[in-house]
């Protein structure tokens, strides 16, 4: 099959509006956390998340345009226009042969709000008609493929939390067998509404320390308490190597190893065994080589982040690699984050630095792993792996190589 590369890379996000200001600030152990703004949240038990604030979506659509996206498209737009930017094609590519594969965990969810409100207060007439194309999800990789003009596979991962990490495998076997020659993948999450909180807070999710928004998202810690919701986008370019090569491009990484696997056990609840084996599958189509670096899915909630230590333990014995989260920095992007975290993870394995797991104070005997501990780490990343797990128990890891 044929090798795939990342040629380019995209990121926004509460640290920042792109990838190199929002990874400094990463590597810097600064936190996005603060008191919620895009709506009035005083009636709810859980006050704070991750926002990207001062974005202007004007800036990346015509502003006639802006009202017929919703939030997560906006924040998928700015993502994917950096990361083509960065591949620096010039305009010069087959079309045909390009195609996106984007993700996201539920989409235009603040429209969805808003017009159920209308519809029960001022009548169904009164529904926007650019309701619906707002708010689906493979309306992202809508908008950004006419941007673009990528005429290739327009896939759609809606996968809950592991749907950017299964986003980027889609692509890689879309050009591994050949169905194209170039994959933007992009995953996109802005969900920061009253119902959206509200219903994570429902579920006990949400972390609802409201006086210490910087402290909250506590991955790995004893003291951990849940998850801070975030919003943002990433965005990677995919190309078949040779083609990559040939047009001289700046190569980030390999995709060497992918794994996806189901609980089959709860809607809700982790286990152990389903992420165990969506690593090991990774591991084994990578040909189970030394990995240097994971960035782990690491959500700060009590039950995810003792599993995710436990599966990570099982696969890799006594020769597991430090291990870091960096959602006590720019929350919990749902169906982004494993988009956003694989450019992390990527320019962690350019810059050769380890980004740090904030917050991190108080050990839990059951997480007691190398977890970066507050500071970032000067060190040599050849292979970094990347972890996604989401509800409904799928799974999804990525591994990078560089080349």
């Amino acid at each position: 099959m044929k090798r795939v590369v990342v040629t380019g890379l995209g990121m926004i996000n509460s640290l920042g509006h792109d990838k190199e200001s929002s990874f400094k600030a990463i590597l810097d152990g600064k936190c996005g956390i603060k008191k919620i703004e895009l709506f009035d949240a005083t009636e709810q038990s859980v006050q704070i998340a991750a926002e990207v604030l001062d974005f202007d979506p004007n800036t990346v659509m015509d502003p006639k345009e802006v009202k017929k996206a919703d939030r997560f498209i906006h924040l998928g737009i700015k993502a994917a226009q950096e990361a083509m930017q960065d591949a620096s094609f010039d305009g010069e590519f087959d079309s045909e042969r390009f195609g996106i594969s984007s993700a996201s965990g539920i989409g235009g969810l603040p429209n969805i709000e808003k017009n159920s409100l209308v519809c029960e207060e001022k009548g169904p007439r009164r529904i926007s008609p650019f309701f619906i194309p707002s708010s689906l999800v493979n309306m992202l990789g809508g908008f950004i493929s006419i941007e673009h003009g990528l005429r290739g596979p327009n896939l759609s991962s809606v996968t809950a939390c592991a749907a950017g990490t299964h986003a980027i495998s889609e692509a890689t076997k879309t050009i591994m067998l050949g169905g194209a020659d170039r994959m933007l993948v992009v995953g996109a999450e802005s969900a920061i509404c009253a119902v959206g909180i509200g219903g994570f807070a429902s579920m006990k999710a949400l972390c609802s320390d409201n006086e210490n928004p910087q402290g909250s998202s506590r991955p790995f810690d004893s003291d951990r308490s849940g998850f801070v919701m975030g919003e943002g986008a990433g965005a990677l370019v995919l190309e078949e190597y040779e083609a990559a090569k040939a047009r001289g491009a700046k190569i980030y990484g390999e995709v060497i190893g992918f794994g996806e696997s189901g609980d089959a056990n709860h809607i809700t609840t982790p286990v152990v065994d389903g992420p165990t084996r969506a690593i090991k599958a990774a591991m084994n189509m990578a040909g189970n080589p030394k990995v240097d670096y994971i960035n782990a899915h690491g959500t700060s909630t009590p039950a995810n982040d003792k599993n995710e230590t436990a599966a990570i333990k099982s696969v890799f014995g006594s020769n597991i690699p430090p291990v870091s989260s960096t959602k006590g920095q720019i929350g919990h992007c749902l169906g982004a984050a494993g988009s956003i975290e694989a450019v992390i993870t990527l320019m962690a394995m350019r810059d050769s630095i380890l980004p740090p797991t904030i917050n991190y104070t108080t050990p839990d005997p059951e997480c007691d792993l190398d977890y970066i501990p507050n500071v970032a780490r000067k060190a040599n990343v050849d292979i970094a792996m990347s972890n996604s797990f989401g509800f409904g128990g799928t799974n999804g890891v990525v591994i990078f190589k560089k080349i």
